[in-house]
């Protein structure tokens, strides 16, 4: 039986992307495992070609009743919602069953990569840097940070693990395959359908006498670069661990709303709204990965800047869907 590969969260964003890329080269040998009852998510993964298709609540007893053989498994499924204040929720999935498709790659020897958070560095009183020896140190600003670099500490502490791993910490992700995301869907897709209906794009005001309002800044990655990243380090293996996965380029939200406005020949206008006061003093000022250990180990493709990431998304996926309305 050919080896297949597991994608968990595979109706989510990054999952159902990473699956179609998949399916682009040509594979279709996977296991695809969320909770398929959500129907904003339908979009996401009606189309893909799978093996198998597994609801998440069924997958730990399914996997033990066939004894299918892996070739790796990409966790991808977890709890987002940085505003959720209820750990246990969020321990439940962003821990619990992390920690046992862990152990079950520990024992069958399957390469398992799963998906930490730039979430977990906190106000980045420490850098950015995908250093292990940090974890420790790390104080994340919100529960979903804290879970995540709970289980980056608990991997790193394993004297059982898989023959190959590696702990993702996504930076500022936006891209295809995340409409059903909501209000935590990237702000290029919040700045595209805000200008489409209003044509401005609402921005957080500073309160930092450091940035000038639209000048908070953060790592911008897209989508295709973090499925490029994945599928590389699956098929390499070459170095287990922690890694960030950023672009290392730090850009501001007002770039982004301009590169959004730009990318649909509109001219610019921004509008400056005070931030909510139940996020305000967990509010990230600046993120910027540094992208040297990937490097290191031997990643050498290069990145989409902001502009070509954003022009590449609205042409090719945002605006022909909402013409399609």
């Amino acid at each position: 039986m050919q080896k297949m590969i597991v994608i968990t969260g595979a109706a989510g964003f990054i999952g159902s992307f990473l699956a179609q890329y998949f399916n682009e080269q040509g594979q279709d040998n996977l296991i695809l495992v969320d909770d398929f009852s959500k129907s904003e998510k339908e979009i996401n993964h009606k189309d893909l070609r799978c093996a198998f298709k597994i609801q998440r609540a069924e997958f730990q007893e399914w996997l033990h009743q066939n004894n299918i053989p892996l070739s790796g498994i990409i966790h991808l499924g977890a709890r987002t919602d940085t505003i959720e204040m209820n750990y246990d929720l969020l321990k439940e999935l962003n821990f619990d069953y992390s920690q046992w498709l862990w152990n079950y790659c520990a024992q069958h020897q399957i390469p398992f990569i799963y998906a930490s958070s730039a979430a977990t560095y906190g106000d980045g009183e420490y850098g950015y840097i995908d250093d292990e020896n940090l974890c420790q140190k790390l104080k994340p600003l919100n529960p979903y940070g804290i879970s995540k670099n709970e289980f980056d500490i608990w991997a790193i502490s394993q004297k059982k693990s898989p023959p190959f791993w590696a702990g993702l910490k996504f930076f500022n992700v936006y891209g295809p395959h995340e409409s059903h995301k909501g209000r935590m869907a990237s702000v290029v897709y919040h700045a595209f359908h805000q200008i489409q209906k209003e044509g401005k794009v609402k921005l957080f005001k500073s309160h930092h006498p450091d940035y000038e309002n639209g000048g908070q800044m953060r790592d911008f990655v897209y989508v295709i670069d973090v499925i490029q990243i994945i599928n590389w380090l699956l098929k390499t293996q070459n170095q287990s661990g922690i890694f960030n996965v950023g672009t290392g380029k730090a850009r501001s939200f007002k770039s982004l709303a301009q590169a959004v406005f730009a990318s649909i020949n509109k001219n610019e206008a921004i509008e400056y709204i005070d931030t909510p006061l139940n996020i305000r003093d967990k509010y990230q000022y600046f993120t910027e990965a540094k992208m040297d250990k990937l490097r290191k180990a031997g990643y050498s493709k290069e990145f989409y800047s902001l502009e070509e990431g954003v022009k590449d998304y609205v042409l090719n996926y945002l605006l022909p869907y909402s013409n399609e309305g």
